[in-house]
Order: structure tokens, then sequence, then C-alpha cells
């Protein structure tokens, strides 16, 4: 694998990501203080060339506290008692990371109410002032 497929117009070249292995918290009993099971990824957002700029200060913006001061994108993962599913779980950060930061809302139609649900709305106000006016009994 030397692409992470993030869909289809985004990848990310294997060799732009950094990972680095420390112990793990956690269950795994003795084994955990002899292995180094924790992945930790590095990403130097700006330096990358799969994403457009519009994309990186969206990460920017949105994931601004997961990127340390040298513009690196710092995800790690401790989850899992080995390491390649820990070094999984930070690609799949990485790319719903990257997938929120591409995702671009639909603006909204501002729209007029129909002259229908203008109708319906005054008759129905009108309906209950009649129903209260009742109840008062000044008829």
């Amino acid at each position: 694998m030397n692409t992470v497929f993030v869909n289809s117009k985004i990848q990310i070249s294997i060799h732009e990501l950094d990972f680095t292995y420390s112990r793990a918290g956690g269950p795994g009993g003795q084994n955990v203080n002899k292995t180094n099971s924790k992945a930790t990824l590095k990403w130097n957002v700006w330096a990358s060339d799969a994403v457009s700029e519009e994309i990186k200060n969206q990460i920017f913006k949105k994931f601004g506290n997961k990127i340390n001061s040298l513009g690196e994108l710092v995800l790690s993962s401790g989850r899992y008692r080995d390491q390649g599913r820990n070094v999984a779980d930070c690609i799949e950060k990485l790319k719903a990371i990257v997938l929120k930061s591409a995702f671009v809302p639909k603006r909204r139609k501002k729209t007029k109410p129909s002259k229908a649900s203008k109708e319906k709305r005054i008759k129905e106000k009108k309906h209950q002032s009649e129903k209260k006016k009742m109840r008062r009994g000044d008829h």
C-alpha cells in the first residue's frame, strides 16, 4: 500500500506520512510493557500536494488543536493491542479529517412562502381568533 485513498479525487502518498511507535497504556498485561503498539501519525499539511489550499485551510480551521507548531497534523491510536491495527486506525482518522474538511455544504436558496400557504396561515389565525373570542363570551 503506497497510497491512502481518501476518496476518488484525494489520494495521500504513504511517504508523506511519518509514523512513530511507543508503548501504549491500557489492557494487555505484561505484553504492554515490552511492545511498542501505540502508533502516532504525523502529516505535514502545508507540504502536501495531495489536497488543495482550500482543504488545507479547512483542516487548520476545524482541526487546529491537532496541529503542532511545525504545521503537522498529529494523530495517535493505542486502541488496539497490535501495532498494525493502530496504524490502520490512525489512517482512518486521517481519512475522516480530510473528508470533513473537503465537504462543502450546499448553500440555502432563499424562498418566499406561496400564496396558498399565506392564505392558509391567515385562515388558521382567524380560526384561532374566533375560538378565543367564543371563550371570552363577548361575541
